[in-house]
């Protein structure tokens, strides 16, 4: 009885469901609780299930999911819900993932860090997806695999017992099991797992974790279509994805865009393609400089995801370390690397540097000539010998629209990787999908990396290529209307509040190519000590944040987003994008984004409000 009643408000859900819940990365943001992220939504949720209210009006104003869709979204939480309460179980112990492998690399990973045994047992051809020799020799994940065909059967052993089952019905799963975890893969989907028993529940939120840096959970309209079969029993899309035009189109736009003729490799968000790079020149680091110290060298203040997910990297690779790089407020990247390599130099280590150009969220710009004649700066180590070249990771999120890595260009004679965020300018908002390219030089980089990207089944979905497939090319458009809109309103503010510093690109960079449409600004503070005026300035960065996002609604919102094809964000990054960065490195001022199509006069108005009653 219980379980119709579920399924029947499911269905009713789904005829109900609000059309952001599917067509945008992150839903309702202005009444967005990051401290209540994981659990208010199926809070909420759950009372409309008992009061059976699937009102449509009732469903939108529903609160955000989750931080962004990467780690969860109103339809994967309400997919998770449902499994749950199938197979009478909390809904935080079932997680749900768009790739079909990060599943169980997630169980393996915990278990590498608690020195703990893993066994996996799979049904099917679990071979063609799991690459058992690199995930041992470079992940350093330990576990034994067989084959088998019963769950019910699964022996007493000392650690984790994983059991997957590649299956159409990722809904049931044999809960008679004494399987700790149980993984059902869909060939389309992506996995849902299932984490059994109480003794397990401590990895739910690592498991999650995993979700959040390296993948994304399943996709808006994967977990839609899910449902549909789930109550429908049967479903069909209304519009057919065509994967082979859409994905050509897709690599010869990144082409055309960045000025590179290398193949473009496309993952399902920034983070998973930025795990691809960073596996990928690990593998080839430990094959052709066995034994060497590998340095991967990371801004403190860049963004949060990026920070951390290089140090989850470390924290798994014996011989991988992480080396600080002060790139803005007052430091000089490119003299910042100069001594980093140095260092790395005499110790005969291998290089991978990570930088955002321009920087984040200071907007900053180093000298690129300087930048490099550093990166390709000839040296030796203690002993004399040729040091290891770097590697050049450069996120270009802000600015995708620059040629750096094209024949002639600046970076074109260093060995560079550069890569975009796809929720960003590539798709509008539209989907989390984003890419990477490579110079001339480094096409068995690539390889590598597209090899940990088909490992970690992180491509980008047929419906990410699709939506790309449509966004990309007005993309430098969009780009050059959503900069002029940011010139304007920081000239603006320039000459409203001249006392405020901001931080964006001269008029200089912006004649090069640097057209972002982010600027960063420290307002004017009081106080008698520098406590007193930080705590000033903290109170009024959020006064003008709340002030734009209730005065203007349907146009700004509370957002670390970016390129979004309308609307204003605002956010503060040491609370947002900076949040797993240490309290010392963190910018505790204003971040905002405009985008090509907003009341730009509306927001000049209640800006000279903020001021007046400053």
């Amino acid at each position: 009885m219980q379980m119709n009643k579920v399924l029947n408000y499911i269905k009713a859900v789904l005829e109900n469901t609000p059309k952001d819940w599917i067509k945008l990365t992150t839903h309702r943001l202005d009444i967005y609780k990051e401290e209540l992220a994981k659990t208010d939504f199926l809070n909420q949720f759950e009372v409309l299930f008992h009061n059976d209210n699937s009102n449509l009006d009732t469903l939108n104003e529903l609160p955000t999911a989750f931080d962004y869709i990467r780690l969860g979204h109103p339809l994967s939480c309400i997919l998770e819900w449902t499994i749950a309460h199938l197979n009478a179980t909390k809904s935080e112990n079932i997680i749900s993932f768009s790739s079909k492998t990060i599943a169980v690399l997630a169980v393996l990973r915990k278990n590498l860090l608690e020195n703990k045994n893993t066994q996996i047992l799979y049904t099917g051809k679990l071979s063609e997806l799991l690459d058992v020799e690199i995930l041992r020799n470079v992940y350093g994940y330990k576990f034994d695999i067989k084959n088998t065909e019963e769950t019910s059967t699964v022996s007493e052993f000392d650690g984790s017992t994983v059991y997957i089952s590649q299956q159409n019905d990722i809904y049931n799963f044999n809960t008679s099991s004494n399987a700790d975890f149980l993984i059902n893969i869909h060939e389309e989907f992506g996995s849902v797992l299932f984490v059994n028993g109480e003794q397990n529940e401590s990895y739910v939120s690592e498991i999650q974790h995993v979700r959040r840096r390296e993948t994304i959970a399943m996709t808006p309209a994967n977990c839609f279509s899910a449902l549909n079969i789930l109550v429908n029993k049967s479903f069909s899309e209304n519009e057919k994805n065509n994967l082979e035009i859409d994905k050509a189109l897709v690599l010869k736009t990144i082409k055309e865009v960045t000025g590179v003729q290398t193949k473009p490799l496309v993952a399902s968000s920034g983070l998973s393609i930025q795990y691809a790079i960073l596996m990928g020149l690990v593998n080839h680091a430990l094959e052709k400089h066995k034994g060497k110290a590998i340095k991967i060298v990371v801004p403190p203040n860049c963004y949060g995801g990026t920070n951390d997910q290089a140090r989850r990297v470390a924290a798994c690779i014996n011989n991988v370390e992480i080396i600080d790089l002060p790139v803005d407020g007052g430091n000089d990247m490119v003299k910042s690397i100069d001594l980093v390599l140095s260092k790395t130099a005499l110790n005969d280590a291998v290089p991978f540097i990570i930088a955002e150009i321009p920087t984040n969220p200071r907007v900053e710009v180093p000298d690129l000539i300087k930048l490099e004649k550093v990166l390709s700066k000839k040296r030796t180590t203690e002993k004399g010998n040729t040091a290891i070249d770097p590697v050049f990771i450069l996120d270009q999120t802000f600015c995708p629209n620059v040629h750096f890595l094209g024949e002639g260009e600046i970076l074109s004679t260093v060995k560079t990787i550069s890569f975009a965020s796809g929720s960003k300018f590539p798709s509008g908002g539209l989907c989390t999908a984003g890419y990477c390219v490579g110079n001339a030089i480094t096409k068995e980089l690539m390889n590598k990396i597209e090899l940990h990207l088909n490992i970690c089944d992180n491509e980008a979905t047929n419906l990410q290529y699709k939506i790309l497939a449509k966004q990309l090319p007005s993309m430098n458009n969009r780009i050059h209307d959503a900069y002029k809109n940011t010139r304007e309103f920081v000239n603006f503010i320039q000459d409203t509040l001249p006392e405020a510093k901001i931080n964006f690109v001269s008029e200089e960079l912006a004649q090069q190519g640097f057209t972002p449409s982010v600027f960063s600004l420290d307002l004017p503070t009081k106080g008698n000590t520098d406590e007193e005026k930080e705590s000033y300035k903290r109170a009024l960065n959020l006064k003008l944040i709340h002030l734009m996002i209730s005065e203007i609604p349907n146009e700004s919102k509370f957002c670390v987003s970016y390129g979004q094809l309308k609307g204003c964000y605002w956010t503060v990054p040491a609370t947002s994008t900076q949040g797993t960065t240490k309290e010392g490195d963190k910018d505790y001022i204003v971040r905002a984004s405009l985008s090509p199509n907003l009341d730009l006069e509306l927001h000049k108005k209640i800006f000279i409000d903020f001021v007046k009653n400053i």
